[in-house]
């Protein structure tokens, strides 16, 4: 099949597939991401092979992660990011070493060797900016307290994940990790700099010119998101974190919230790619002979992670009843852990069993978790109309 009629039929698989699905798990009281997974299981080379080259779609769904990061920066004015990284950075940290130790453990107790436990922890102490921010009504993101916390506390775990990645990929080549993490830390500010340059005068001028034309300013602003991202991995740093700042850069323009609800069905669209293909890398073969320590690390992630970062936040002071729901709403394995089980993989850092053991915990957590935010928390696309919130 050429490559232009293999994109035509892959979107309509994909796309025809989830509403199909998204049907079913709506009845099922299930969020629609899980639609989204199981479609890529079944039409994916795991079972059907209907869509076969991987590699097409897992470009579309990176984009997807860089256009939500985007979006979410767009609601962050540098000021208020600064403030909110302040106060979480102690719950982060402590989270974080708590969640590493438990996935050490898990490992441990599973008979797997002692650096493939070290990255089972490493992935086990992130929670998912998708599910995160995905299930979060735009209500309780952008003008509640509870919305903030979440938002800092995964940026940071964010930022820890790239050198957790930066780790793995110097580990696996023999090189100066402790060189490119230096790297890192001069290349952020540097990034942060340009950008803020650029924006103040260029960008600003330009969308300021031509503010009447919402062609020219969607894909201005489409060119500046992906062009921060693509700066970002010249100086090692990662596409999403170069989207995040262009998109914190951009906030205080007076037309950051148009800007950003003209791309939200854009980053929809490419995240149905993500979930996806999420479900289509799966290997069932090798998935079934880990798949017991994936359920153990995924359960007891999922009910550890509520608990932790309730008492974390209770005693910062914050109400109880905010801190649980703050607690679900991080209780799953992040994304990152997909990203971090493949590199680590491939640079032969752990074995190929480690690898799906992570894989699988983080699907696996990505579903109930998800499942339970629906069913008790408001979120856009809850199947009882008392907690739909857009």
């Amino acid at each position: 099949m050429e490559s232009s009629n293999a994109v035509v039929y892959y979107i309509f698989i994909i796309f025809t597939g989830s509403a199909l699905l998204a049907t079913l798990a709506l009845y099922a009281r299930q969020a629609l991401l899980v639609g989204y997974i199981v479609l890529g299981v079944i039409v994916g080379p795991p079972v059907l092979g209907l869509v076969g080259d991987m590699e097409l779609i897992n470009g579309g769904a990176d984009i997807g992660i860089i256009f939500l990061l985007f979006l979410l920066g767009l609601h962050l004015e540098p000021q208020d990011l600064i403030r909110l990284l302040k106060k979480t950075t102690v719950i982060t940290l402590l989270s974080s070493l708590i969640f590493g130790i438990l996935g050490f453990l898990i490992g441990l107790a599973n008979g797997f060797t002692f650096i493939e436990n070290v990255i089972i922890g490493a992935t086990a102490m992130f929670s998912s900016t998708i599910i995160g921010l995905k299930l979060l009504p735009t209500t309780v993101l952008h003008h509640r307290h509870a919305g903030e916390i979440i938002v800092s506390v995964l940026l940071l775990q964010d930022l820890i994940a790239i050198l957790v990645l930066l780790l793995i990929e110097g580990a696996g080549r023999g090189g100066a990790t402790l060189v490119d993490i230096g790297l890192l830390a001069l290349n952020l500010p540097l990034l942060v700099v340009f950008g803020w340059l650029f924006e103040r005068y260029i960008l600003v001028f330009l969308i300021r010119r031509f503010d009447k034309i919402q062609e020219y300013i969607f894909l201005m602003t489409i060119g500046w998101c992906l062009g921060m991202a693509e700066l970002a991995t010249l100086l090692n740093l990662s596409h999403e974190i170069g989207a995040f700042i262009g998109g914190v850069l951009l906030a205080t323009s007076p037309i950051a919230r148009f800007i950003a609800e003209s791309l939200k069905p854009l980053r929809d669209f490419f995240l149905v790619l993500f979930f996806f293909s999420l479900g289509a890398a799966l290997k069932l073969d090798v998935l079934y002979t880990v798949l017991v320590p994936s359920l153990i690390l995924a359960i007891v992630l999922l009910l550890i992670k509520p608990w932790i970062f309730k008492i974390l936040l209770v005693k910062l002071g914050e109400p109880s009843s905010m801190s649980w729901e703050v607690g679900w709403r991080l209780g799953q394995i992040s994304e990152f852990a997909l990203m971090i089980a493949v590199v680590a993989s491939e640079t032969k850092v752990i074995g190929e069993s480690a690898s799906y053991l992570i894989q699988a915990a983080t699907v696996i957590s990505f579903i109930v978790s998800s499942y339970l935010i629906v069913m008790y928390y408001p979120t856009p696309i809850a199947v009882s109309d008392r907690l739909r919130r857009d």
